[in-house]
């Protein structure tokens, strides 16, 4: 009778898992806490001054960009103007989030500029090229597609005319023969 309570505990022991052991007991540390200066992390603007917030800010900036309207959009390359390369890029992410018309000068923009960036961040900004290059490529296929479809309904419907018109001389045959046959 006294091992049925024990055999309940071990049972529940062993289907909890191991959640219910102490860390410790398996050597494992808990995770550290990001740094505190990323805490105080928040430019709306990103630049490279600040390298403990560089990554931090640059994507924070990347998500608000996705994320924002085309009024903040518009906000955002008004305060962007200027020729330094950190200004540049952060226009290349925000013209990356707009209309498929600025999808041209953002990638000129990090074509020009990705070399300036601190190394650390390159390759986030490389993919949002690649991003951006990949959207134009797409946006190029289906205009290409869409020109292909209006030649072939274009085609279709000179064929319809055809096929029309030809029907009606069938036709017209048909009730030719028809009169000679029957007037003889």
């Amino acid at each position: 009778m006294m091992l049925r309570p024990l055999l309940a505990c071990l049972t529940a022991t062993w289907l909890a898992g191991c959640e219910l052991l102490p860390e410790s007991s398996f050597g494992i540390q808990a995770p550290t806490p990001p740094p505190a200066s990323i805490g105080g992390c928040h430019a709306e603007v990103p630049d490279f001054a600040e390298r403990d917030c560089l990554l931090h800010d640059w994507i924070a900036f990347g998500l608000a960009a996705q994320r924002g309207d085309r009024n903040w959009r518009e906000a955002m390359l008004t305060r962007l103007e200027g020729s330094d390369p950190q200004r540049r890029l952060a226009r290349a992410v925000a013209l990356t989030w707009g209309r498929q018309r600025q999808w041209d000068q953002a990638s000129e923009l990090f074509k020009a500029d990705l070399h300036a960036a601190p190394i650390e961040l390159q390759p986030m900004l490389r993919y949002w090229l690649n991003e951006v290059e990949r959207r134009r490529a797409l946006a190029g296929r289906v205009a290409s597609t869409q020109a292909e479809r209006d030649a072939l309904a274009a085609e279709n419907a000179a064929l319809v005319e055809k096929l029309e018109a030809l029907t009606a001389i069938e036709q017209n045959i048909n009730l030719r023969q028809q009169t000679d046959g029957t007037g003889r």
